[in-house]
């Protein structure tokens, strides 16, 4: 396979304002590394504040970089001019969080879908008429004339978010970047976007870049998982790999929040992840997540640890791994 996306060595920093006369600095990313090959999948997941949309937006040509580069199928678009990304901006597209704020209420969803033909000049109006209907029909907006006259309050939160995947697709996009597109859908449309944005996938052979705080969701949806915490990437490889052997203190704290189906036991409470994120704008010194590990010890607060492969495919920043590689290692406890 060959790589489509690469974010190498990435930062973006932000200014956060505290009170009216003074700011502090805020390093959304710090060092971020990414590869995505064609028709791959490749899941972002972590807290809130750990740097995954900022990704998603450094993945889509977005968001300035304070350092690193943004490749795409071998072009260097980094802080590119808008004039020169036209042909980027063809061949990948988002899906975003909020479907309700992302698509005009002032528009039938069938201008909705076309607008992306429309500004890239494709077709003439007979010929986007049935591209729309085609990517509506896609994602099963039936029957799909009848829908694509509708406006968007007419529809519920699923279909809206079904609306922006078809809107996404009818380019026939190379790459789709996925920013939490079914948190802000009800449970029962959750997994029935998820399969379908899979199956998509599948027939269509887009790579996507899924960004999302539910770990559940990624081992269902993704080939490749990236764990971020506080602006880094703590733990990346395959996504059975690392779901099924957690390298990372965080990850396996990600895990055991995942709340587990007990019919016998209604009061069951998933267990969050041990005490509050640190502030970005002041993250911890050495390790980021010393405060919250059960597992840290002398020089944690000191030393702050580099991915080290430790698992063949499977990468870990942590101190517990230091000069370590074992074929099959597990986490101590």
């Amino acid at each position: 396979m060959t790589t489509l996306l690469s974010v190498q060595n990435a930062s973006v920093v932000f200014r956060a304002r505290q009170g009216l006369l003074s700011s502090t600095t805020v390093r959304a990313l710090d060092g971020v590394s990414i590869t995505l090959d064609r028709g791959e999948s490749l899941s972002v997941v972590g807290e809130s504040g750990s740097g995954k949309t900022t990704l998603a937006r450094v993945g889509l040509g977005l968001q300035r970089l304070a350092a690193g580069r943004v490749v795409f199928d071998g072009l260097d678009i980094t802080g590119a001019p808008e004039g020169r990304l036209k042909g980027f901006r063809r061949r990948a597209q988002g899906i975003f969080q909020d479907p309700f704020s992302s698509l005009d209420p002032y528009m039938t969803v069938g201008q909705i879908v076309e607008e992306p033909l429309l500004i890239h000049k494709i077709g003439g109006p007979e010929e986007r008429k049935g591209a729309v209907q085609a990517a509506l029909d896609e994602v099963r907006l039936r029957p799909a004339e009848e829908t694509a006259a509708k406006f968007t309050h007419q529809l519920s939160g699923g279909q809206r978010q079904r609306v922006a995947i078809a809107r996404a697709l009818v380019l026939k996009p190379e790459l789709i970047v996925a920013d939490e597109p079914v948190s802000m859908v009800d449970a029962s449309s959750r997994a029935e976007i998820l399969y379908l944005m899979r199956e998509l996938q599948e027939k269509h052979g887009a790579a996507f870049l899924y960004i999302t705080h539910d770990i559940a969701t990624a081992y269902h949806f993704s080939q490749r998982i990236a764990v971020m915490y506080l602006g880094r990437i703590v733990e990346t490889g395959p996504t059975r790999q690392v779901i099924g052997n957690p390298l990372h203190p965080y990850t396996q704290a990600l895990l055991r929040a995942v709340p587990e189906p007990d019919p016998a036991n209604r009061t069951r409470r998933r267990a969050p992840v041990e005490g509050e994120p640190p502030s970005p704008a002041h993250p911890p010194s050495g390790c980021r997540f010393h405060p919250r590990c059960p597992y840290a010890f002398e020089g944690c607060d000191r030393e702050d640890p580099r991915l080290l492969e430790v698992v063949a495919g499977q990468e870990v920043a942590c101190r517990l791994w230091k000069g370590f590689e074992e074929e099959g290692a597990r986490l101590p406890g």
